[in-house]
C-alpha cells in the first residue's frame, strides 16, 4: 500500500486532530459525561467532589480522578470556597477548539 501525499492543510488538520485527543478522550469516558452533566445541571453554583460523589456510583478517589482528566483537558475548572473546591464547567474554548478540528477535516480531508 502506497503512502499518499498529503498537502500542508491536510497535514495541519491532522496535527490539531491530534492535538485534541485530550479532550476527545475526556469526553469517551461514561463516568466524566455523567460528570459534565451534573454540572450542567448546577452551572451557576458549581459543585464539590462530595456534591458528585454522593450522585454516582464511584468513590471520591475516582471523581477526583476523572475531575483532573477533565480539567487538564480544558472541560472543567474549580474556585476554592472556603476549604472545599466548587467544580464548573469550562466547555467554550475546548468545544470551539473541536468544531475547529471538525471543520478542518471535513474541508481539507473530506469524505473520499
Amino acid at each position: 500500500m502506497q503512502a499518499v501525499r498529503l498537502s500542508s492543510a491536510q497535514s495541519s488538520a491532522i496535527e490539531n486532530f491530534v492535538d485534541d485527543f485530550e479532550v476527545v478522550n475526556a469526553l469517551a469516558d461514561r463516568n466524566r459525561q455523567k460528570i459534565i452533566v451534573l454540572l450542567c445541571h448546577n452551572l451557576n453554583d458549581g459543585l464539590t467532589v462530595t456534591d458528585i460523589t454522593e450522585q454516582m456510583s464511584i468513590t471520591q478517589p475516582a471523581v477526583s480522578h476523572h475531575l483532573k482528566i477533565l480539567r487538564e483537558a480544558g472541560l472543567v475548572s474549580f474556585r476554592k470556597n472556603g476549604l472545599q473546591s466548587l467544580y464548573y464547567l469550562t466547555l467554550s474554548e475546548p468545544l470551539t477548539q473541536l468544531e475547529r478540528v471538525i471543520h478542518d477535516l471535513r474541508i481539507e480531508v473530506g469524505d473520499k
